[in-house]
């Protein structure tokens, strides 16, 4: 790019001593061009600070001018004359200058100044790419292979060939973004950092490779599609690749960043949306990637993601949808205008725009929560109307003092056949933050209030497919019902005054459910001790079956899509409950009303295995068969207190003291649970640190036998 001589200079003072932000200015647009304009915000800056640029501008086809909204007010601000420019031309900011981007002519126009400074030929007359970051913005012209950098310095720096859409780094350093750029033919990888009038290409994708670059935690990353991997790249080429887990066409749609660490990819030839867990780049364990179906007959352009949102335009239908991270549609916007196709931009503020076709209306997107401003593209009614001063002359004479009050009032000028834009009412705008909560065959939508344009807000239509209701100007909340459960549903609300009725805005869309029935339960044991466990399908509310969930006691839940099971050794409850979807895969799950049936408890049987013997205490070990519920057991000796309950099951240690003993001594065990009581009981004649091997009491004088012959075992 190229300006005159004098236009350097300026810039270079420029920098060399201020910049400046443009805080507030409101225009209209007068018989003979700039009526007037309100500039503050000058101060000086560092060199080499670079401001983060807030807000869009749009180019408004029908009034001829560039208009500036600020994003955190949804107000347009400020209002530049430009006429004779193509229809659907794209308005990018810089520092301190913004350019009307057309295919053949590139308008420069000063932002403090509010008027238009230059006009150069862009390197192809094609529509480029734009990224508006710290250092540019950035215009990259792909089948041409140029790069354009509109800031400082400006620079036109060739690639070599067609590139892919590039994505930048660094976004908001004070030393500048990096831009990255993947070369389709070569598939080589290249940074161009802010000053460099050269590129770098530090990897390159292997030859017949298919692949889209994209951003993850502010470093470069390229999706390989062919390779299915995504993989970091740095001044030292590729990092190690992780699998992204679905299979892309080679025209994917990938996101130049990510949201809440899933990137979002579009694939246009199945009409979906995957969002793929980047955790593997961070040797993190990855989940499976997140499917969202895309209404069947739509063309996307995006998809633009913020830390929270993700933004695409469906241009067949010229409608703005917007999701989370986990897929789940946040809102439905239609946009307004005519004459094209809406464009989808994310600001050096990190807000998402989508500018009309003719530029007469400019969505906002809430980057954290999703919702959509629609602003209408107009100079503000009763805006400033005192004119520009008009440059210095180089005269430093000073008028006579009485003169002055003439000269600060500029000429009346002849009003031209078309006027300015009236100040009458107009139609409302679109509601703001529309959301419904979906309930058993119905939904509750809430909207924040529209703009009333001029006249109070009368009524709000709210509809949805198959229906519609009207609530009051004040209303803002309703309630459908007669809804199906199961089916999805999208509801609009559009606001109406004295004028008629304004755009509608829509909620993401909701399914009416209601959780499963409980299924009837039956269980059974055999002979052997396995429980057979049979349930039916129950009613599932017009939900999908996801699974069964079967609960046992002392088992772990299981998860079935059959409808029998079984288990050995439980008793009690067995509880069976279907789990639905309503939606598409990956859709939240609802858990139905449980269904049982009681499997009764057998009686429990006990046997002393052992005893070992210490000077203070007895060590008795039982085996207990609790037959699948919960049981105790206690142990004496000599017919003393029992020991205290213990769980038992299975080979169980009973531990208890003893004051002392002598010859035989008789033992008792007991075992209790829900099924019953059994006891078992032994005699023995222990030894001091010994194992006492147990007999019956008929076989204690067999033992004596071997005790006086020094045969005790």
């Amino acid at each position: 790019m190229s300006s005159t001589s004098s236009k350097r200079s300026g810039r270079r003072r420029l920098n060399a001593t201020a910049r400046t932000r443009l805080a507030v200015a409101v225009l209209l647009a007068g018989s003979a061009g700039l009526v007037g304009v309100a500039v503050s915000g000058q101060a000086a800056t560092p060199p080499g600070l670079d401001f983060v640029q807030v807000g869009h501008w749009v180019y408004n086809d029908g009034l001829e001018s560039a208009f500036h909204v600020d994003g955190s007010t949804n107000q347009v601000d400020a209002q530049v004359p430009v006429p004779g420019v193509e229809r659907g031309s794209q308005v990018v900011q810089g520092d301190h200058s913004g350019y009307v981007v057309e295919r053949s002519r590139i308008t420069e126009f000063n932002k403090s100044t509010l008027s238009v400074e230059n006009a150069t030929a862009p390197p192809a007359t094609e529509q480029p790419a734009v990224l508006e970051v710290a250092g540019g913005p950035y215009l990259v012209y792909r089948n041409a292979g140029q790069i354009v950098r509109l800031g400082d310095p400006p620079a036109t720096v060739p690639a070599g060939g067609p590139l892919s859409t590039p994505v930048a780094t660094g976004e908001r350093s004070s030393d500048g973004a990096t831009v990255w750029l993947h070369r389709i033919d070569s598939g080589a990888l290249c940074e161009l950092p802010k000053a460099a009038t050269r590129l770098a290409c530090p990897a390159q994708l292997p030859e017949g490779h298919t692949g889209s670059l994209t951003v993850v935690d502010d470093q470069p990353a390229v999706v390989d599609i062919t390779a299915k991997t995504l993989r970091r790249i740095s001044k030292d080429g590729f990092g190690e690749p992780t699998a992204i887990g679905v299979d892309l066409p080679a025209t994917a749609l990938v996101a130049s960043g990510t949201v809440d660490g899933r990137l979002a990819v579009v694939d246009p030839e199945r009409n979906r949306l995957h969002l793929i867990d980047t955790a593997g780049l961070q040797n993190r364990p990855t989940v499976k990637p997140v499917a969202v179906d895309l209404p069947k007959d739509g063309k996307f352009a995006g998809p633009v993601a913020t830390a929270r949102t993700i933004a695409l335009v469906d241009q067949t239908r010229n409608e703005l949808l917007t999701y989370d991270s986990n897929g789940v549609r946040k809102s439905t916007t239609k946009v307004p205008g005519e004459g094209g196709a809406p464009r989808l931009a994310r600001g050096e503020d990190r807000k998402i725009y989508v500018d009309s076709p003719d530029g007469s209306h400019l969505l906002v997107v809430n980057s954290d929560s999703g919702t959509v401003a629609d602003v209408t593209v107009a100079p503000a009614p009763g805006g400033a109307t005192q004119a520009a001063a008009p440059p210095s002359s180089g005269n430093n004479t000073p008028a006579p003092p009485q003169e002055e009050p003439k000269k600060s009032e500029p000429p009346r000028q002849p009003v031209k056949p078309n006027p300015p834009p009236v100040a009458a009412a107009t139609v409302p705008g679109a509601p703001g933050g529309v959301s419904a909560a979906a309930k058993d065959g119905s939904a509750t939508v809430n909207w924040k209030p529209a703009a009333a344009n001029g006249a109070a807000v009368t009524a709000y239509l709210v509809s949805w497919p198959g229906g519609s209701t009207t609530v009051g100007g004040s209303a803002r909340s309703a309630t459908v019902s007669g809804l199906k459960n199961g089916t999805s549903y999208v509801i609009t609300v559009v606001a109406q005054n004295s004028a008629g009725r304004g755009p509608g805005a829509s909620s993401g869309a909701v399914i009416p459910q209601r959780p499963a029935a409980a299924p009837s339960v039956s269980a059974n044991r055999d002979a052997g001790g396995t429980v057979s466990v049979s349930w039916n399908q129950p009613d599932l509310g017009g939900g999908t079956l996801v699974h069964y969930q079967v609960s046992a006691q002392g088992q772990a839940d299981r998860q079935l899509t059959a409808t029998s099971t079984q288990f050995t050794g439980i008793a009690g409850a067995v509880t069976v409950r279907a789990v639905t979807r309503f939606g598409p895969s990956g859709s939240p799950n609802v858990t139905g009303a449980p269904g049982s049936a009681n499997v009764p408890a057998l009686p429990p049987t006990v046997k002393i295995l052992k005893v070992v013997s210490s000077n203070t205490t007895f060590k008795v070990t039982v085996k207990a068969d609790d037959k699948g519920s919960p049981a105790t057991c206690q142990v004496s000796a000599n017919g003393g207190t029992p020991s205290a309950p213990v769980r038992c099951s299975g080979n169980t240690v009973i531990t208890f003291p003893h004051g002392g003993w002598a010859g035989a001594v008789p033992f008792h065990a007991t075992i209790t649970s829900a099924g019953g009581t059994d006891s078992d009981d032994i005699q023995v004649v222990p030894e001091i640190g010994g194992v006492v091997w147990l007999l019956p009491v008929t076989a204690l004088a067999a033992l004596r036998r071997k005790r006086r012959k020094g045969k005790v075992s």
